[in-house]
């Protein structure tokens, strides 16, 4: 395994440290533990450490006790410290320099009186959760075969009636797999049928097969680049955000896998570009929520993952946001950002993992 030499002093601390809690007696439980068990609970507890030193110092982000990626992947690496995409200037123009940025979640629903929640859900299941028959209607060659644990009246982007994206997310969290469908529709007999579906495991850097599709158009999972409130509560968002352009190229950049479109102008964006906003953007007069949002957009940036309506930023639906502070956001364009060239992040094309920035 290759370290960066700067982990290599953090994980020299960390070990020193495990040995002076080892000898006090903290390493296990038991006051007496076996070497068995100072081992296995050192290797767990270092396990962790190289996880946190590998992103950077940030643990990766969670969701029901499941990491979201490592934190060495490319999802939870920070950008503020790599070069400007020397095209930046043009795929900002082209995806609306004097557009402002628009927070695709909330509270409540819209439009108002409707049963469309603001944003794009999931729901959370044990690995006892039955998992039924999936068909895929559009794109099968492309998916990740069924059964999927889908409980009943698992929530749809757009609700029930909804004739959108109808996203549909699964986390099972006892083994920490992701499930994702794109225009699902459930079925009498308890089946559905989506357009198409693609598996994560979220315990590894394995990234979908080149040039096929998930339910994004860039082959990307969509709950990593989710906005939580439960983030917004805890301080700090570790991941990038995904958002949507209205024109995209025929083409897609690490870790992205896939593209939808006939463009081919090097001024439109390719799916998985990679955007921060600026360092020099003051975000002290935003509401400290927001301030939250803004400064992971400065560390993490923004992923390109979808067609769709310019900087239209994504997030889940949850009744604690405010709208009126969301909308706080408005007043930031295209302008405010830039591109980031982050290919000398990638250690190997078909991996999530991320070099140290």
């Amino acid at each position: 395994m290759n370290i960066h030499p700067s982990k290599m002093v953090l994980l020299g601390l960390a070990l020193l440290l495990l040995a002076i809690l080892g000898g006090l007696g903290f390493v296990a439980a038991n006051p007496s533990p076996s070497i068995a068990s100072v081992t296995t609970s050192a290797k767990v507890e270092s396990d962790v450490f190289l996880s946190f030193v590998a992103g950077s110092g940030k643990l990766p982000p969670k969701i029901a006790g499941c990491d979201i990626f490592p934190g060495d992947s490319i999802w939870n690496t920070p950008v503020d410290t790599l070069p400007v995409h020397p095209n930046s200037m043009n795929y900002i123009d082209t995806i609306g320099a004097n557009r402002g940025i628009h927070a695709d979640f909330g509270s409540g629903a819209w439009p108002p009186g409707s049963d469309s929640p603001i944003g794009i859900p999931y729901v959370v299941v044990p690995d006892s959760q039955l998992k039924v028959p999936v068909t895929f209607i559009w794109w099968p060659e492309e998916s990740d075969n069924g059964p999927y644990p889908i409980p009943t009246g698992a929530p749809i982007e757009g609700g029930p009636a909804s004739d959108g994206d109808r996203h549909v997310l699964v986390l099972e969290e006892d083994n920490c797999i992701l499930y994702e469908m794109y225009y699902a529709f459930p079925q009498h007999d308890g089946s559905w049928e989506a357009a198409n579906g693609a598996v994560f495991d979220l315990n590894s850097h394995n990234l979908r097969p080149d040039n096929w599709t998930s339910a994004d158009a860039a082959g990307l999972p969509i709950l990593p680049g989710l906005i939580r409130y439960d983030e917004i509560v805890s301080g700090e968002i570790r991941h990038a955000v995904r958002f949507t352009a209205p024109e995209t190229q025929a083409a897609h950049l690490w870790p992205a896998r896939h593209h939808a479109s006939s463009l081919t102008g090097d001024n439109f964006p390719p799916m998985g570009l990679r955007l921060r906003l600026r360092a020099d953007y003051d975000i002290s007069s935003f509401s400290p929520e927001v301030q939250v949002i803004l400064q992971a957009f400065k560390s993490y940036g923004l992923i390109l993952a979808d067609n769709g309506s310019p900087w239209f930023i994504s997030g889940v639906p949850d009744e604690r946001w405010d709208n009126d502070m969301l909308h706080e956001m408005d007043a930031i364009t295209g302008a405010d950002f830039e591109v980031v060239d982050v290919s000398k992040l990638m250690v190997d094309p078909d991996l999530g993992r991320a070099a140290m920035p």
